[in-house]
């Protein structure tokens, strides 16, 4: 199945999304929408061995649409996004990102929730919304438990961005793979995968996620409220948008 934002497919047991919103695949509340409507018919399946997250295009993804972001829009679009985490969450089967470009602000988020991260040599991941004066809720969520406080204070606090190398060496990727023989090493792990027993990843996947221990869904439901009640009242976090927007130096008044 096919439509304009992204590419649902099911074969040999592998649920596939691919992002199709080229060259960046921008993160539209549509295309939100497809990816939710996908990861529902998903959750239903339970014949996968694994959904992979994989794109055309340059970037993985480099984020969600700053419009998006902006007045009525913003509750729409975290309910939309969000979703997307919290249906990711749910599944049974192990998720897996193939990212070859850029995986930036949403697409980072993404990527990272994913339980096994591939990239080419020319992958790069950041979190660089602090910029436009907003916070990744998803990233503060999920950076500590994978690279630990500091460097994740650090990556969020900051906004920078790392290379594919880097973020290997942090664990936020398991494998890098050289861009030119990428599709082969990815189709030879994808094929240790298949001779795996499904309900045995699927058990060994569920105690993974007992021995973290995170009610995640009640966290994510107190940080998107500190978002859109808070942090979206002050004129720094409307400022810093607006100026992305019009592609100035924001005017920071500390409020």
């Amino acid at each position: 199945m096919s439509n304009e934002l992204i590419i649902v497919e099911k074969a040999d047991n592998l649920g596939k999304i691919i992002f199709n919103n080229g060259p960046l695949n921008i993160l539209t509340i549509q295309m939100m929408e497809q990816i939710n409507n996908a990861l529902e018919g998903f959750l239903k399946d339970e014949s996968l061995k694994a959904v992979i997250f994989a794109h055309n295009g340059k970037a993985f993804s480099a984020g969600v649409d700053i419009g998006d972001h902006m007045g009525d829009k913003a509750p729409k679009m975290i309910k939309q996004f969000h979703g997307i985490f919290r249906k990711l969450n749910k599944l049974k089967c192990p998720t897996i990102a193939s990212v070859k470009g850029a995986a930036l602000g949403g697409g980072c988020e993404i990527a990272i929730f994913c339980d096994i991260v591939l990239t080419s040599d020319k992958a790069k991941f950041g979190q660089p919304e602090i910029k436009v004066g907003v916070f990744p809720p998803i990233a503060v969520l999920a950076f500590p438990q994978i690279i630990g406080n500091k460097k994740a204070f650090e990556l969020i606090m900051l906004g920078e961005t790392i290379d594919a190398k880097e973020a290997q060496r942090l664990g936020i990727s398991n494998h890098v793979f050289p861009i030119e023989s990428y599709e082969q090493e990815f189709a030879k792990f994808i094929e240790s995968l298949n001779t795996i027993s499904t309900i045995i990843l699927q058990y060994t996947k569920k105690a993974f996620n007992k021995a973290l221990g995170i009610d995640f869904n009640t966290k994510l439901d107190e940080i998107e409220e500190l978002y859109l009640k808070e942090l979206m009242s002050t004129h720094d976090a409307n400022e810093g948008l607006q100026a992305f927007i019009e592609k100035r130096s924001p005017n920071w008044q500390n409020h």
